[in-house]
C-alpha cells in the first residue's frame, strides 16, 4: 500500500494508514482519509483549502536565469498535513513562498478557497497573509525587543490597527495568553527571545500564527534549527492542533520521519513533482 500514487504525486503515510484502519463515521467529515480496495478516494474541488495549478518559477541573476519549479500541481486538502519533502534545492521552500503569496509565480495560478490570490496587488495580498493564513519559519523572526507576549499580539495589531485594537485589548491579550499556555509557555509570557530557547522560540513563532485564527498554517522547516528531541515536540505540538482544531497545514521538510508523520506526502526533485 504504500507506493500507491494519486493525481498529485503523493504517497500515504503510517499516519494515513492509521486513520484508514478507522474509518470515521460522521458523514459531515468530507475530507475522509478512508481507503477503500487499495484507491485513494477522489476529493472534491471544495475539499481543497489551497491549490496551485500548473506553477513555474525561474530566478535571474544578470543575464542568467535558474529554474526552480516547472508545471507544479499542489492541493492542500481540508483538514489535513501534508508535508512538500525534498532536499535542500530542490524548490519546496519556493513553492511554500508562493502558496503564501510571499513570491509571485512566472506561470501558473495559486487558489485560496476556490479563489485566485497569486493575481492579487500587494496591499490585498498582505491583508490576505495576515487574515487567512498562519506562518512559522526555520528561524523563528521574533522580534528581539519585545517581550514573548508582544510577539504572540503583533499580528492583531497590524491587522486591527491601533485604535481597534486598543479598544479589544483586554480580550487579545487573553487570546494570546491562552494560546502560550498551549504550547508550554506560559510562565515565558514577559522574557524576550534571547531568553528562550531553540524550541521555546519556535513555540512562540506557533502562537502567534495561531492568534489571528488562520485557516491554514504553512510552516517552513519548523524543526529544522532544532535538535532531533525538541524538533519531535515541535512535531507534535502541530499534529496536536491539527487533531484538535482540524487546522489545516502544509509543512517543508527534508526529514523522511517528519513526512511519515503527515497525512499527505509530496516529494519535490529538481523543482518538480515526482512520485
Amino acid at each position: 500500500m504504500s507506493n500507491l500514487i494519486d493525481s498529485s504525486a503523493t504517497r500515504i503515510t503510517p499516519r494515513r494508514r492509521e486513520a484508514a484502519a478507522l474509518p470515521d463515521m460522521d458523514s459531515s467529515n468530507s475530507a475522509s482519509t478512508l481507503v477503500i480496495a487499495g484507491r485513494i478516494p477522489t476529493v472534491a474541488p471544495q475539499d481543497y483549502v489551497l491549490e496551485a495549478r500548473q506553477i513555474a518559477k525561474v530566478y535571474r541573476k544578470g543575464r542568467h536565469e535558474v529554474p526552480v519549479l516547472s508545471d507544479c500541481d499542489f492541493q492542500a486538502q481540508r483538514g489535513q498535513v501534508t508535508a512538500i519533502l525534498g532536499q535542500s534545492g530542490s524548490g519546496k521552500s519556493t513553492l511554500l513562498h508562493l502558496l503564501g503569496t510571499l513570491d509571485t509565480p512566472d506561470e501558473g495560478e495559486i487558489y485560496f478557497e476556490g479563489k485566485r490570490i497569486d493575481n492579487l496587488a500587494r496591499r490585498k495580498r498582505d491583508r490576505f497573509r495576515n487574515c487567512q493564513l498562519g506562518m512559522i519559519f526555520q528561524f523563528y523572526h521574533l522580534l528581539p525587543e519585545i517581550t514573548t507576549l508582544q510577539n504572540v499580539l503583533m499580528p492583531i495589531m497590524i491587522q486591527q490597527g491601533l485604535f481597534s485594537y486598543w479598544r479589544h485589548r483586554v480580550a487579545h491579550r487573553m487570546r494570546a495568553q491562552e494560546l502560550l499556555e498551549r504550547v508550554g509557555l506560559g510562565h515565558r509570557l514577559t522574557h524576550r527571545p534571547r531568553e528562550l530557547s531553540g524550541g521555546e522560540m519556535q513555540r512562540a513563532a506557533i502562537a502567534r500564527a495561531l492568534i489571528g485564527q488562520p485557516q491554514l498554517l504553512l510552516a517552513d522547516e519548523p524543526t529544522g534549527n532544532l535538535d532531533r528531541e525538541t524538533g519531535q515536540h515541535i512535531l507534535k505540538l502541530l499534529l496536536e492542533l491539527n487533531r484538535e482544531r482540524g487546522l489545516t497545514i502544509v509543512l517543508v521538510t527534508h526529514d523522511e520521519s517528519i513526512a511519515d508523520d503527515c497525512d499527505r506526502v509530496i516529494r519535490l526533485e529538481d523543482g518538480r513533482i515526482v512520485a
